[in-house]
């Protein structure tokens, strides 16, 4: 929290100069002898200090493709918060990037890429440009992009307020270093990240393959760490309609827990973002679906969190 204050102070003696406009800003950022970057949302009304919901991008994506994807610009538009939406690595500027998120995926594992600083460093970075809130930080992410999201909140709990992963279970071998509110959003029929654990299937055009751990295993530990003594129980549930007819979701709530934990169990849905662009990759990724909406879901959850 010191470092977040610390950019408050600079912030306001930088003055309007150092206030990001309404819009759309990729920005540069060096980090651990890397140059990195990251796409900030501003809304035409933000509010002040602005909530931040960091969004990260599945393997093999960019950050420009998770904006145009999870289409969560308009969340922030109507909340007045500001997404950012950070570029992975990869052997390519700017195409096919991925994160280290422990077990996965691609050359920043390979590489050990220090993804969990560089999302410290792009905090600091951002709260020196436009005022947000540090108790107001959430972070999401699909895929690689939810392993991601998972594993930056095990290691940076106090930069982190809340997280909502969206088909991607946690593949960081450590364990998390204090309780954090937790909702993960995940379809059983998941063709990729499968719900079960096992083997995933090759990644396009190669022949790299990923071990996923079960889905319960990650809950297990996110219960362990937020001290939950009660078995999950359904608290609602939906049942999709027209092109999602047939798709269901199960919002299971963890008792006795020191901050909230929560699962969207889905029906039906492929490897996808719910109420994303509904044609994105469907051969490759299976069917989408808005049984839920994903961004509307985490808003909510994020809404409760005081951190």
């Amino acid at each position: 929290m010191v470092r977040g204050a610390l950019a408050l102070v600079l912030l306001a003696s930088f003055g309007a100069q150092a206030a990001l406009a309404p819009g759309d800003h990729t920005i540069a950022l060096r980090h651990g002898g890397l140059e990195r970057s990251y796409i900030v949302h501003v809304p035409a009304q933000a509010k002040t200090p602005t909530a931040v919901i960091v969004a990260f991008h599945g393997g093999g994506g960019n950050a420009r493709g998770q904006q145009e994807y999870s289409r969560l610009d308009a969340l922030a538009d109507r909340e007045g918060l500001l997404v950012v939406y950070p570029n992975g690595t990869g052997r390519m500027k700017d195409r096919l990037l991925v994160w280290n998120a422990g077990a996965c995926c691609g050359v920043a594992a390979e590489r050990n890429t220090d993804d969990v600083g560089f999302v410290a460093a792009l905090l600091d970075d951002l709260a020196a440009r436009i005022a947000i809130d540090p108790k107001r930080v959430f972070a999401t992410g699909m895929s690689n992009g939810a392993m991601m999201a998972h594993r930056v909140a095990a290691e940076l709990p106090d930069r982190i307020a809340a997280i909502a992963p969206v088909a991607g279970a946690m593949v960081f071998a450590g364990t998390p270093k204090a309780a954090v509110p937790v909702l993960h959003i995940h379809s059983v029929d998941d063709p990729r990240a499968l719900y079960a654990g096992g083997l995933g299937p090759p990644f396009p055009m190669t022949s790299n393959r990923v071990m996923h751990p079960p889905v319960s295993e990650t809950l297990a530990r996110w219960s362990a760490a937020d001290g939950c003594t009660g078995e999950p129980k359904a608290a609602g549930s939906r049942k999709g309609s027209g092109p999602a007819a047939g798709h269901t979701a199960t919002l299971l709530v963890y008792s006795g827990c020191s901050v909230p934990l929560e699962h969207w169990k889905l029906t039906g849905a492929g490897h996808v973002w719910p109420g994303g662009r509904r044609d994105h990759l469907q051969r490759i990724l299976g069917p989408g679906t808005d049984v839920i909406d994903a961004n509307e879901e985490m808003w909510k959850f994020f809404s409760r969190i005081s951190h």
